[in-house]
């Protein structure tokens, strides 16, 4: 049943929803003001002006997608309206993207209710997920954002806009460090997720760095690693590692995190501390240096599209170079005796696909 799966679980599945409007709708702007400057907005009427609108128009979607995403991972289908509704009213008395997720869940685990206690004829069990649920669970949910909950939370939203709004100088730069830190941490694990969803959240209020400083945090473990690899060669690293370091480098440039785990999952104490520092000094730089992206992934693709794309570019370089440093460095030298094919590697599963006629 529904119930029994976890908060992170619902909160992923609203966020798989969420990232391809945002993916879309970012590009779309940032097209609009590759072909017609920054002041796109301010010239109606035109291409690139339309362009931009399209992406303007996504953007008011992210809200309302995530909180029915969210809700349909708690309800399923039944969810799936209700969710939508109640994140345009979100969006409509700002309380914004924590006003949706806290929607978002109100109106899933009320249907789940729902379904439990209100019985109805036989006759009239067809109407429940098309009239009776979705109509209860709107209308008792909408009320209480309206009259009670929605209020505080656009207060709390509006404090946290205004505060990522006012970081400047040193703060910035301390903020883009824990993003990156936390990217770089467990590497697409959970504390890397929550720190994806906190820029693609301020993404939705449509504060930008944050989001680069995302992207670089998670590109700079793969490549440093890769870059370490490939000057240390057998000196530090095992052939099976050096084979997983050509493929960590072009991953990275894709911004895919996941690459450095199996250099994570044997020597953790080392690598760790490397693409933390890397990724961290990389997102603090991208913050100082006011680079912006209106794109939530995409990687080296979505470079040329970025406010300041070459501090990104100098934010990535120095953050590679610092991870690979400091890994080479904690690296202990193998030994020539040492059999390096026996280092003990993560095994993956193998999973057998059987096709059914």
């Amino acid at each position: 049943m529904a119930y029994k799966i976890g908060f992170k679980k619902h909160m992923l599945t609203g966020v798989s929803y969420m990232i391809p409007v945002v993916v879309v709708a970012g590009l779309c702007m940032a097209i609009a003001k590759v072909l017609g400057g920054a002041f796109v907005s301010n010239d109606p009427q035109t291409i690139p002006w339309f362009i931009n609108q399209l992406g303007v128009i996504g953007m008011s979607l992210v809200v309302p997608i995530l909180t029915a995403g969210i809700a349909s991972s708690i309800a399923d289908r039944p969810g799936f309206t209700p969710g939508l509704i109640l994140g345009f009213v979100a969006m409509e008395i700002k309380a914004g993207f924590l006003g949706g997720m806290l929607a978002a869940f109100m109106v899933g685990y009320l249907i789940l209710a729902i379904r439990r206690y209100l019985k109805l004829p036989s006759s009239m069990q067809g109407l429940m997920p098309i009239i009776f649920i979705p109509l209860l669970s709107t209308l008792i949910v909408g009320m209480a954002f309206y009259l009670f909950i929605g209020q505080p939370v656009a207060i709390v939203q509006a404090a946290v806009i205004e505060w990522m709004s006012s970081l400047m100088g040193g703060s910035r730069m301390v903020l883009g460090a824990l993003i990156g830190g936390m990217m770089g941490f467990d590497l697409g694990g959970p504390v890397n997720k929550s720190a994806s969803l906190f820029a693609n959240a301020m993404l939705a209020q449509g504060i930008y760095g944050p989001e680069a400083s995302k992207i670089v945090g998670g590109m700079v473990p793969p490549i440093g690693v890769a870059i370490s690899v490939f000057f240390s060669r057998r000196k530090r690293y095992t052939l099976a590692e050096i084979e997983a370091g050509k493929a960590a480098f072009p991953l990275g440039l894709c911004f895919i995190t996941e690459a450095v785990l199996p250099f994570a999952a044997s020597d953790p104490l080392r690598v760790i501390p490397a693409c933390m520092i890397g990724s961290a000094t990389a997102s603090g730089l991208t913050m100082l240096w006011n680079v912006t992206s209106t794109v939530p992934h995409g990687g080296v693709f979505v470079i040329p599209v970025m406010g300041n794309p070459w501090g990104f570019v100098a934010a990535l370089i120095i953050g590679s170079l610092i991870t690979a440093g400091v890994l080479t460095l904690l690296k202990p030298v193998i030994k020539e005796d040492m059999e390096q094919d026996e280092i003990i590697e993560p095994e993956i599963e193998n999973f057998d696909i059987v096709i059914k006629k």
